[in-house]
């Protein structure tokens, strides 16, 4: 009943124009799929379900047949309190991310306080042949790792993920872009050293030149590595 329950909620929650216009936004995902709920609405609703005690017959029915029902899902994810619990939800789930909104939007909370743990579940993550496990691995780095708990090796396993798929290079950009704002001085040596590949290279220099947290200092000498334009 709960899985009809969430439906009929989603549906209540539905708004055409915006489901229209994510329809453009999410190419890996069938249009005929989304329902089309706007994101506060989907946390806020997120929140309310965690706290009943039958929402495991939701998290484990998979794969969902909406893509509103995976952003729920993420977004459920995020709010678990309990570290083993979650991060073995996550491990079920990450096979079923099919899109970057679901991928880049799981995000729990609990992670912060197991940073140790959460670092071996990325370094496997890592390694994966799926696409979206790779990137929500990178970006699990680049939000909990970039700060105190910074180290130079990091970095070094990012440069060493070689891949064609669009999703992930971006989120690499991604990565050293934000890396660029907060770990400057040990980052510039790979824009330097040219030690991405040429289109990530150009993506990373880009987003932080568009950076607010870069300084202009920094954002001339960044353009200086600029390589042929990249489409």
């Amino acid at each position: 009943m709960i899985n009809e329950d969430i439906l009929k909620k989603l549906y209540f929650l539905q708004d055409t124009k915006y489901r229209d216009f994510q329809g453009k936004l999410l190419p890996t995902v069938d249009p005929k799929s989304i329902i089309g709920v706007r994101t506060p609405d989907l946390r806020k609703l997120a929140k309310e379900l965690a706290k009943q005690d039958d929402i495991g017959t939701f998290l484990d029915t998979m794969p969902h047949t909406y893509f509103d029902e995976n952003q729920l899902h993420a977004f459920i994810l995020s709010e678990i309190k309990d570290y083993d619990r979650c991060i073995a939800l996550v491990e079920r789930f990450l096979p079923y991310v099919d899109n970057w909104a679901t991928c880049d939007q799981l995000s729990p909370k609990v992670f912060r306080k197991h940073k140790s743990a959460l670092l071996t579940h990325i370094k496997s993550w890592l390694k994966s042949d799926a696409t979206y496990t790779v990137r929500f691995a990178v970006g699990m780095l680049m939000q909990h790792f970039l700060d105190d708990d910074f180290s130079p090796a990091y970095p070094k396993m990012v440069v060493a993920i070689k891949s064609d798929e669009y999703y992930i290079n971006m989120m690499k950009a991604w990565y050293f872009a934000t890396a660029l704002a907060k770990q400057y001085d040990t980052i510039i040596p790979y824009i330097k050293q040219k030690k991405l590949d040429p289109w990530t290279h150009s993506k990373a220099i880009q987003k932080a030149v568009e950076s607010y947290r870069i300084t202009p200092e920094q954002k001339e000498y960044l353009k200086t590595f600029r390589l042929h334009k990249q489409p």
